[in-house]
């Protein structure tokens, strides 16, 4: 007990150290516990999602279990009732709400005959099946007639059919008919007396039975139970069990169990019967989100390394000024006999009652984080998107434990330390401050240095394979070395310059000795001699702004990337294909086919060229909100033939002027504006481009005269004006394609090859004029405020016919809403702010500190005739010095690891389809946000220091010095 009031006393005595440390606590726990909050979050509305895209695209309902099979036998009541019950008892177990249970009994198909021919033409072919479904009466509106006896009246089965089977049947209501089979113990007579429709179509009770309508007779289904069934006059029926489960509800947690649900049924049915179906659409979707699952949980933990060694380093550092205001007190404990342990505990103790606090708070604020995480659009962007599902759970706990252990652990370090030391040795430090830390002594930042290059050079070696083979990266898993190499350049080369930058105070001491005055001298000699003391404060600041630059840099890379890769695939920003009008002849089939095939065994049939008719393109550029519009011809099998060679190749025809104004290209693909080449084509009607993958294949080159064309038309002559390296929409990455090599063995074995794309591009109307006038895509480019839909409605408004549309904005919009995007952004920004936050937090608390550890020398400074004014000047030149050269520094390590490991982050995208390449992007805004808070940093820090100058008291700092 004793132990534990000295900590608390020794706690309160420091509590703004102990605040700082337990801030720090509550950040790494945070951290921690919203990663599997977030991986949580991020994927149960991935897969909701999925599974509504789903049902979009089938037309299936993925929560629909649907369940058939085929009884036989005398038994087989028996086992229908004992199925009944199971599935009944499983549908429980998907652990969803079920909006939908159905039982279906069916017979099979049985030849009618009227039982009064009279009435019914008995010539007609007739077969139907008896069908009874639980609950009909629930989800049908009689159209016509009256509700079927739930009793057989006079030895008939009355029935309710839909219109469909009175027509194929050609009977009408109260038509009697008669089932006669040999397999039938005796006659069914069934007359239909109502005739039904759905009561609304958009009733799931009829997702799946809405089979062929025209023969079925629906029976009461406690009718067919007792007749048909238990009764087995139908040796042989079918057996259906359909539950509909609100998906929307289905978790995460819930998926082992919905799999194994369905698991269960068809053990079950395919161990009790020999024919049997299960179905459920959702089972696709829910086994891959396991692999899903484990790729954003290494990307998560993968982003996050650095602010977590950040964090570490920040955690550290508090603790290490914790241990050296209490040094001295730890020197003499052990001079008077305290044991090591016994010190220690003290320490564990303290740091089991913050790392409790943190336990208990940090988890609370990384709920509130993964919002943040969620609310990301971009980087520093947050849009007021559909709140994630967010909850604390086991797994978030878990990891908080093990941060705060971690976290507690690191903070015992110096503690550890500095238990070694005597009185003696302690007393010897304080006098040898200036001498080399440990990481320097040892050149463990020249080794770190040298290793994340190497690291560095494997990773480019890496990246120029896939990009020159063109293979795909996205087999590939996504390496956490990719990210935690850069933290671990930044850390080696920050190290690295804080061991010259003492050779650099001395230069700049030399320089003007003569000149300096004297506080700025004082200020020199402190720093140059006391470069260790400093070291702690500049490296924690150089890794703050070097990791919130290149987190701020790898995020808009890799935003800007995307986008622009969407951008320059399409080319535009809506891309459309009209219906166009063909004398093409309908395609064969049946009867005619055959005539076709026997008459071409006697005749050669020439094959006719389609002709097709232009649509107006006029109303294209009116639509409202079009900002400009062009007509893109594309032909991907045309030839380019140079002299004797020919090449395939892709074939591109435009108008260059519509073209330049509606086409998107990033500056600096070209060798020349994207314009000047525009202005080139436009010279000449036969003037083409060629890609320089037909320059180097065939030596073709500016000036050239080479023919091109296609299948089926006799093709023209055309000039090459230039050479380009990139075109919207055009991929010139190479392609792997499959290859056959022959070895010294008998075995032919496969191997691959690389094949570069072609591409020319001309003037559509010579191409239209002289080759053959064929469908053509229009490209729009929109006004700024012009939306999607609001094109769509005007499209429509105009009834301008469409086979197909491909938006670009609606594709920038999926692209940010893809849970790995929505990762980077929010982890990122995320990133970010912690870097910056801590930062401020250590810098104050360190110059705090600092200053209340020399007032004893800023007293006698006073007292020697030194002005307030002087002193200011000191703490300004001592701060540019150290926090304005860390902040330098870290700047120019966080644009040197943005430069350098940025570019590797294409290596966890598929690279044949990066096109334009990979670019590194700066925000200047982002920059400008820490040079805004870094001048706010050291100004707060100025004034507070100036602050405490000005109330220190000479007699005061005097006597504080005697004692």
């Amino acid at each position: 007990m004793a132990l534990f009031l000295m900590i608390l006393r020794k706690m309160v005595k420091n509590r703004w150290l102990e605040l700082s440390l337990l801030v720090g606590l509550i950040i790494s726990v945070a951290l921690a516990s919203s990663m599997p909050i977030y991986t949580h979050a991020i994927l149960q509305r991935m897969l909701i999602k999925d599974l509504e895209v789903l049902q979009t695209n089938s037309q299936q309902y993925p929560g629909h279990s649907y369940n058939s099979a085929y009884v036989m036998g005398e038994s087989g009541d028996q086992l229908l009732e004992e199925t009944d019950d199971f599935m009944a008892e499983q549908s429980q177990q998907f652990g969803l709400p079920i909006l939908l249970s159905t039982i279906t009994r069916s017979t099979l198909n049985f030849e009618l005959t009227p039982s009064d021919p009279s009435k019914v033409d008995p010539k007609v072919n007739r077969a139907a099946e008896l069908t009874a479904m639980s609950e009909l009466e629930k989800h049908i509106r009689i159209v016509d007639g009256v509700m079927p006896s739930k009793e057989p009246v006079d030895g008939v089965y009355e029935a309710w059919v839909f219109p469909e089977l009175l027509t194929q049947l050609k009977i009408v209501l109260g038509n009697e008919l008669t089932i006669a089979d040999k397999d039938l113990k005796q006659n069914i007579r069934i007359k239909p007396v109502a005739v039904i429709d759905r009561s609304d179509y958009a009733d799931l009770y009829w997702t799946n039975n809405m089979g062929d309508l025209r023969s079925k007779f629906f029976v009461p289904f406690a009718l067919f139970e007792k007749d048909f069934t238990k009764n087995k006059m139908f040796p042989n029926t079918f057996s259906y069990w359909d539950y509909i489960l609100d998906y929307h509800q289905l978790k995460l947690e819930g998926i082992e169990a919905y799999t194994s649900t369905h698991e269960r049924i068809t053990g079950y049915l395919s161990s009790h019967f020999n024919t049997y179906m299960v179905k459920n659409p959702a089972i696709t979707t829910l086994k891959l989100y396991g692999e899903k699952e484990k790729k954003l949980r290494i990307m998560l933990w993968s982003l996050n390394v650095p602010i977590s060694i950040l964090l570490a380093f920040y955690l550290f550092m508090v603790a290490n000024l914790i241990t050296e205001r209490q040094k001295t007190e730890i020197a003499v404990l052990r001079s008077r006999g305290a044991s090591r342990t016994q010190i220690l505990l003290g320490y564990v103790l303290e740091g089991i009652l913050l790392g409790g606090v943190a336990l208990l708070v940090g988890p609370l604020i990384g709920l509130q984080l993964t919002k943040i995480l969620g609310a990301s659009n971009g980087f520093l962007a947050f849009v007021q998107r559909a709140a994630m599902e967010v909850k604390l759970n086991k797994e978030a706990y878990q990891y908080a434990l093990i941060a705060v252990t971690a976290s507690v652990c690191m903070t015992l370090i110096p503690a550890v330390l500095a238990t070694r030391a005597t009185i003696v040795s302690h007393k010897q430090t304080m006098a040898r401050k200036n001498k080399l830390s440990f990481v320097h002594k040892m050149f463990l930042d020249v080794v770190l240095l040298a290793v994340s290059i190497y690291l560095l050079q494997s990773f480019n070696r890496r990246m120029n394979d896939l990009v020159s083979l063109g293979l795909d990266s996205m087999d590939m898993k996504v390496d956490p070395l990719l990210f935690v190499v850069p933290a671990l350049f930044i850390f080696a080369m920050g190290l690295f310059l804080l061991r010259i930058y003492p050779w650099v105070i001395q230069l700049f001491y030399l320089i003007g000795r003569k000149w300096w005055p004297p506080y700025l001298y004082s200020t020199l000699l402190q720093v140059g001699r006391s470069t260790t003391q400093y070291q702690f404060i500049m490296l924690f600041i150089i890794m703050t702004l070097a990791t919130g630059l290149f987190s701020a840099s790898a995020a808009r890379t890799m935003n800007k990337n995307i986008e622009e890769k969407i951008r320059y695939k399409n080319g535009a920003d809506i891309v459309l294909q009209t219906k166009w009008d063909n004398d093409a002849p309908p395609p064969e089939s049946g009867p005619s086919g055959i005539q076709s095939e026997a008459s071409s065994a006697s005749q050669p049939v020439v094959k006719k060229r389609v002709q097709y008719t232009e649509p107006p393109f006029l109303p294209f550029t009116q639509l409202a909100g079009v900002e400009s519009a062009a007509r893109v011809f594309n032909k991907k099998d045309a030839y380019f033939a140079l002299g004797k060679e020919t090449k395939k190749t892709a074939f591109m025809g435009i108008d260059t002027d519509e073209f330049g104004q509606t086409a998107w290209l990033r500056d600096h693909l070209l060798d020349h504006h994207f314009y000047e080449y525009l202005n080139l084509l436009a010279a000449d009607s036969k003037a083409v481009l060629i890609s320089k993958s037909i320059a180097e294949e065939t030596g073709a080159k500016v000036g050239d005269v080479v023919h091109l064309g296609w299948n089926d038309v006799e093709g023209a002559t055309c000039v090459v004006y230039g050479i380009i390296d990139y075109w919207p929409s055009w991929n010139p990455n190479p392609i792997l394609t499959a290859g056959t090599k022959t070895g010294s063995s008998s075995d032919t074995t496969k191997q691959s090859k690389v094949d570069a794309p072609k591409l020319v591009i001309g003037h559509l109307s010579y191409i239209q004029n002289n080759m053959a006038v064929e469908p053509y895509d229009v490209w729009l480019k929109l006004k700024p405020d012009m939306t999607s839909q609001a094109l769509y409605e005007e499209l429509e408004l105009k009834h301008i016919p469409l086979t197909s549309v491909m938006d670009t904005k609606q594709m920038l919009v999926l692209s940010k809403n893809d849970p790995f995007q929505l990762a980077v952004n929010g982890v990122m920004t995320l990133g970010f702010l912690i870097a910056i936050g801590i930062s401020f937090i250590g810098f104050l608390l360190y110059w705090v500190l600092s200053l209340s550890g020399r007032i004893l020398q800023f007293g006698v400074l006073r007292a020697m005739g030194i002005s307030f004014a002087q002193l200011i000047g000191m703490l300004i030149a001592e701060q540019l010095l150290t926090s304005g050269a860390a902040v330098l520094i870290g700047m120019i390590t966080g644009n040197m690891a943005s430069r350098l490991f940025v570019p590797l982050f294409q290596l966890t995208f598929d690279s044949s389809s990066q096109v334009p390449p990979f670019q590194v992007s700066f925000d200047p805004n982002d920059q400008l946000h820490l040079y805004v808070i870094v001048t706010v940093m050291i100004g707060a820090g100025l004034l507070l220091l100036g602050t405490m100058l000005s109330r220190i008291k000479i007699h005061q700092a005097v006597k504080l010095g005697e004692d």
